[in-house]
């Protein structure tokens, strides 16, 4: 397995992915996402592949992309509270239904971690959606700890 950056060959193997991680998003919280649908259009995908700003990084078997990390680089410049740290964040991370419990989560984190570092970021960020029990525990056993907290009432 290699982990590289995504390339427009991968927007098939990716959108299948998308659809994945939609599908647990809705069956958690259907409610607030639509079943059957992805979160990007295959030109906006596009445009993201080719975006500096926004890397995505796969996993790669044997010419088959197994999973993705999006990525997206953050600074908040003379803002009036916010310090000038620069953030890498993580907007989704998703391995293919039929390849977990393989590491891969594990070597596609460990790799974006390691890109944040190289490339001198402060931090790494990412949200978890509550019903997403997996993936909190997933990234506890990263190492990862709450920053903020989101709460809501439904009414």
């Amino acid at each position: 397995m290699i982990i590289r950056r995504a390339k427009e060959k991968d927007l098939n193997d990716i959108n299948k992915l998308l659809c994945q991680v939609l599908m647990v998003h809705h069956n958690g919280r259907p409610d607030i996402f639509k079943p059957n649908s992805k979160k990007y259009t295959d030109e906006e995908l596009l445009k993201i592949i080719a975006d500096d700003e926004r890397p995505i990084f796969v996993a790669e078997d044997e010419g088959e992309v197994t999973g993705y990390a999006f990525c997206i680089i953050e600074q908040h410049k003379d803002n009036n509270i916010l310090t000038d740290i620069k953030t890498l964040y993580i907007d989704d991370l998703c391995v293919d239904e039929s390849a977990r419990g393989q590491h891969i989560g594990k070597e596609l984190y460990e790799y974006v971690l390691d890109f944040a570092k190289k490339e001198g970021f402060y931090n790494l960020t990412l949200n978890v959606w509550s019903c997403n029990t997996d993936a909190l525990k997933f990234y506890e056993k990263m190492g990862l700890v709450p920053q903020k907290i989101g709460m809501e009432k439904i009414l």
